[in-house]
C-alpha cells in the first residue's frame, strides 16, 4: 500500500468534511438568529407583505431613535478622491480585524484612525473600509478611509479628510428603524430579498459644491450586496447606484 497517497487522501478528506461541518454550522446559525428575531414592532401590512414577498429580515430591528442634527462637512484636500498613500511598514493582515486591533496596528501611521470605524459589511477586494464618526458614535457613509492589503499585509491606504460642522438648529428625532425597513419591504424590496444589516448613520446625496449635506439615515445592507438609505427625518429612500430617492 502506499501510505503517502493514503495519507493525502485521509488529509483531504478531513478538509472536506470541516468544510461541510462549518458550512452547516453557518447555515444554522441564520436560521437560529432568523428563528430569534423579533418582528412585533413591524405593522400589520408590513410583516403580510414580507411573508408574501418571501422577505427574510436576518438583521436585529434596532429600537433607538435618537435625536440627531443635519451636519454638513466639507473636504479638505482639493483631490476628493483622496491619494493613495503607502505604509513605512506594512502591517500583519488577516481577514478579519476587530477596531481595537486596527488602531493599535496603524495608529502611528494613521494617527485618525481612532476617530473611525470599520464597516466590516463595506470591505472590498483588496481593501478593508472605515468611516469617520459623528460625535464618536454614527458613522458618515459617505467618507471612506480604505486600508489596502495584499500577501497578507496591509500595505497602504486612502484617506479622504473632511471637516465635520454640525448645525446650529434643533435637533430633530429619527424615525424608528421599523417604519423605515417597512417602506422597503412594502414598496422597495424585489421578492425574495435578504436584509443582513440595519444601522444608524449619516448619509447624503453629493452635489459639485465645496459644502456637502449629510442627514441621519437608516443603512440596510442585502444580501446581494445592494445598499439602501432611508432618510432618518422625511423617510426618502436612496440608493448609492443612483443617489436620487426612490429609485
Amino acid at each position: 500500500m502506499d501510505w503517502g497517497r493514503a495519507k493525502n487522501v485521509l488529509i483531504y478528506a478531513f478538509l472536506l468534511l470541516n468544510l461541510v461541518l462549518g458550512y452547516q454550522i453557518w447555515m444554522d446559525a441564520r436560521e437560529t438568529a432568523g428563528a430569534n428575531l423579533d418582528f412585533t414592532s413591524l405593522a400589520d401590512n408590513t410583516q403580510q407583505a414580507m411573508e408574501e414577498k418571501g422577505i427574510q429580515v436576518l438583521a436585529p430591528i434596532p429600537n433607538e431613535t435618537p435625536k440627531l442634527p443635519k451636519l454638513s462637512y466639507e473636504f479638505i484636500e482639493e483631490d476628493k478622491a483622496g491619494v493613495d498613500m503607502e505604509l513605512e511598514q506594512p502591517v500583519d493582515s488577516k481577514l478579519i480585524f476587530s477596531q481595537s486591533e486596527l488602531e493599535d496596528a496603524l495608529e502611528r501611521e494613521i494617527p485618525q484612525i481612532g476617530t473611525y470605524r470599520l464597516d466590516q459589511l463595506m470591505a472590498e477586494d483588496g481593501a478593508f473600509v472605515l468611516h469617520p464618526l459623528v460625535d464618536g458614535k454614527w458613522p458618515l457613509f459617505n467618507v471612506s478611509l480604505e486600508l489596502f492589503y495584499s500577501d497578507q499585509k496591509i500595505t497602504g491606504y486612502r484617506q479622504t479628510p473632511v471637516r465635520i460642522t454640525t448645525a446650529e438648529e434643533s435637533d430633530q428625532q429619527v424615525l424608528p428603524a421599523s417604519k423605515a425597513l417597512g417602506t422597503l419591504i412594502e414598496n422597495f424590496l424585489p421578492n425574495d430579498a435578504i436584509v443582513k444589516d440595519i444601522q444608524l448613520g449619516y448619509y447624503g446625496q453629493l452635489f459639485n459644491s465645496d459644502i456637502q449635506v449629510a442627514m441621519p439615515a437608516w443603512r440596510f445592507v442585502l444580501e446581494s450586496g445592494e445598499v439602501l438609505y432611508v432618510q432618518g427625518i422625511s423617510g426618502d429612500v436612496f440608493s448609492p447606484k443612483t443617489d436620487k430617492p426612490g429609485e
